[in-house]
């Protein structure tokens, strides 16, 4: 009997808005993938982001299109010739995934290693003026590991706002794209002051070429940069950091591709998502327990969350309830 395919794109409210140097976010729209297979069902989902060109009409179509290649039995194997990396493959991917193991396959965890039982994830401090950042980071500053969303109007000053407010957790500064190298240079020493512990994709991705030959204080990470393996040749000469996303990479199968083909280079690990409820989170925890950092505080924003999901405790994510995913 073919497999069933069923695509929905749901929208998920914030509980408080969300701002980066690129906008605010006041609504998660997600696209969910079921594929049910004599009787048993795999789920997976994505972000459609828009800043690759990606809406959630548009990746339920992608998904669409490939619906009876997957009813006749493609498996993860064939989805990098059936759809690009992005929202897409990814959603179709963790759901193959997921089918898997509930079919009796090997369990996730036994391919690509166990998650956690608590893992350090980011907690993000939004844009928004110094005070209210500052008022923000207070609230975290008993938590191990903060993440400051930046723009270039005046980095400096809500950086160090942020730390007088927050001195004791590790910091990683995200200014999503909005610096120029002029400015990236001028922050190093106040960046290194601070005790930052990388800056996330400070120029824009076209404009990265700068970075090469380039000796900063803190370390410098690929975000937007980065997608597939595919990138890491050009990247590994300005970055020492990459931020894997199943988003970009398509699905777990093309992040822990990336994340060995990042490793044999020397790079260090973050796994980072998007705002997203915990079906996004539960594959990638498995490969955030062998990074460097994760960054997996998405559904920590939503008003509510999917049942089971995951939980946070001082700072840390607690995997889902058994048989959530995978």
């Amino acid at each position: 009997m073919p497999r069933q395919i069923t695509t929905r794109v749901e929208q998920w409210p914030l509980a408080t808005p969300f701002r980066i140097s690129r906008g605010v976010k006041t609504v998660a729209e997600v696209v969910t993938v079921a594929v049910t297979e004599d009787g048993v069902t795999g789920r997976g989902e994505s972000v459609p982001y828009p800043r690759y060109g990606e809406s959630g009409a548009g990746v339920a179509a992608q998904v669409a299109a490939i619906e009876r290649a997957i009813a006749d039995g493609a498996g993860r194997a064939e989805l990098t010739a059936l759809l690009p990396a992005g929202a897409a493959r990814n959603a179709v991917d963790c759901a193959l995934w997921d089918l898997e193991a509930r079919r009796g396959g090997p369990s996730v965890s036994a391919v690509a290693g166990a998650p956690l039982p608590a893992l350090v994830t980011a907690l993000t401090v939004g844009l928004d003026s110094p005070e209210a950042m500052a008022a923000a980071a207070a609230k975290l500053a008993d938590m191990p590991l903060i993440k400051v969303k930046v723009d270039a109007g005046d980095p400096e000053t809500c950086l160090r706002a942020v730390r007088a407010a927050a001195p004791r957790p590790r910091m990683i500064v995200d200014p999503n794209e909005s610096w120029d190298f002029a400015l990236l240079q001028r922050l190093q020493p106040a960046l290194a002051e601070l005790r930052t512990e990388f800056v996330e994709q400070p120029l824009p991705a076209e404009a990265d070429a700068a970075l090469e030959g380039f000796a900063p204080l803190v370390p410098v990470c690929a975000d937007e940069s980065c997608h597939t393996v595919a990138d890491l040749d050009r990247l590994a000469p300005r970055y020492g950091m990459i931020n894997i996303k199943l988003d970009k990479a398509g699905g777990l199968t093309g992040a822990l591709a990336l994340y060995e083909a990042g490793r044999a280079r020397g790079m260090g690990i973050m796994v980072g998502c998007m705002i997203c409820t915990s079906l996004s989170i539960a594959p990638a925890l498995h490969l955030a327990a062998r990074a460097d950092f994760a960054d997996l505080d998405g559904p920590l924003w939503l008003k509510q969350d999917r049942p089971g999901g995951v939980a946070a405790e001082g700072g840390r994510l607690i995997a889902p309830a058994p048989g959530f995913w995978g």
